[in-house]
């Protein structure tokens, strides 16, 4: 089989395409150039696929392995989807997920562009993830059919699905994940054992890969024109709505943010709330920003919504069980709605608009939205 693989450079999908050469699979190579970065951070700490570095170090290991190599620029379609949304997000006090957004809409299309255009049958990548094909069967056979589900990771401390989970059917279906059954020390060690011992030890990113300092601040200003009110002196308030001191712009924050509030109310105080339109932002206790219950927008959703299902509010937290109630009377026909409210079983804290919420069910994603 022709597969059309990703590469960044790093361990995840350099291994990634040894394994499918170790398959029988002819392999193209592809990197992407989405954004370039003027920081010295950029190239100088082996961080963030902006740099030219990292699109070399792709080249040259395609080189190495044998296949050929081209490089995917989509610079401009990155800045009008992904850069101007983050900035958009945080301009409206919202805290944004541009990775979710940049590989559905960006990243996914441009592989299976490439993909056709180069004669590849299938696109992979060095994700931590799984595509499952579920078979649903009839009584009558001829109406079987095939779907496919993003899967959770072997390794769950490294599972990527957070961010994959906007994939559509037509994405998954031409869709490889060669990690998905590892872990990532199995990972390193295979690079090792292969004779990649320095790629095995590389460090990896963490930044976002237009922010490669992690100073979103600046890049928004140093970004537009219209940064001025989101930077703009106001009132912090509590929970009572008194003004308790001044914050350096609401743009500055996010919601759980203890750190750099600069104002003392005799208590830990944590940021509960963004009013950007009025430039103000609350502070309360940290059991303020306990909640059960989470509304979420443009949402897609594929599974059975009268059994309970599993939802993370952001990557790192843990799945917690909840029912979905949905705004829209259609949802258990089998309509795609663009609102519902998830019901939590138990208490969910810092919900953060603007973040992904993902949902599972036996250890699928079935679907996911953004929070409201």
């Amino acid at each position: 089989m022709r597969i059309l693989m990703a590469m960044s450079g790093g361990i995840d999908s350099t291994v990634s395409a040894m394994l499918l050469q170790e398959q029988g699979h002819e392999l193209v190579g592809c990197t992407f150039r989405t954004f370039d970065s003027i920081k010295e951070s950029c190239l100088a700490r082996e961080k963030g696929c902006c740099s030219v570095e990292s699109i070399m170090e792709a080249k040259q290991m395609a080189a190495k392995l044998g296949f050929e190599h081209h490089i995917l620029d989509f610079r401009d379609t990155f800045r009008e989807h992904v850069v101007q949304n983050f900035i958009d997000e945080y301009l409206h006090g919202r805290t944004p997920n541009p990775c979710v957004l940049c590989n559905s809409h960006i990243k996914w299309g441009v592989l299976l562009e490439a993909a056709d255009r180069l004669g590849c049958d299938m696109i992979a990548t060095g994700h931590y993830a799984r595509v499952v094909e579920k078979l649903h069967t009839g009584s009558d056979p001829t109406c079987s059919f095939t779907q496919h589900f993003l899967g959770l990771a072997a390794d769950q401390s490294k599972d990527q699905t957070y961010f994959l989970w906007m994939l559509t059917e037509e994405n998954l279906r031409r869709t490889i994940f060669p990690l998905g059954g590892y872990t990532k020390a199995e990972v390193r060690q295979m690079a090792a054992e292969r004779g990649f011992e320095k790629l095995s030890k590389k460090v990896e990113s963490q930044d976002i890969c237009f922010v490669p300092n992690g100073d979103y601040r600046t890049f928004i200003t140093e970004n537009t024109t219209d940064a001025g009110a989101a930077f703009a002196h106001g009132d912090y308030v509590d929970g009572e709505g008194r003004v308790v001191g001044q914050h350096s712009g609401f743009a500055n924050y996010t919601i759980g943010q203890r750190k750099g509030l600069g104002v003392a109310l005799g208590y830990p105080a944590f940021v509960t709330k963004i009013d950007a339109e009025h430039n103000i932002v609350s502070l309360g206790r940290r059991e303020d920003l306990l909640t059960r219950t989470v509304s979420l927008r443009n949402v897609s959703f594929r599974g059975d919504a009268t059994r309970p299902v599993q939802a993370k509010i952001r990557y790192r937290s843990q799945a917690v069980e909840a029912m979905i109630v949905p705004n829209e009377p259609n949802l258990h026909n089998g309509d795609r709605p663009q609102c519902v409210n998830l019901q939590f079983a138990e208490d969910v804290w810092g919900v953060t608009p603007g973040q992904s919420c993902v949902i599972y069910q036996d250890n699928l994603v079935v679907g996911g939205g953004i929070i409201d």
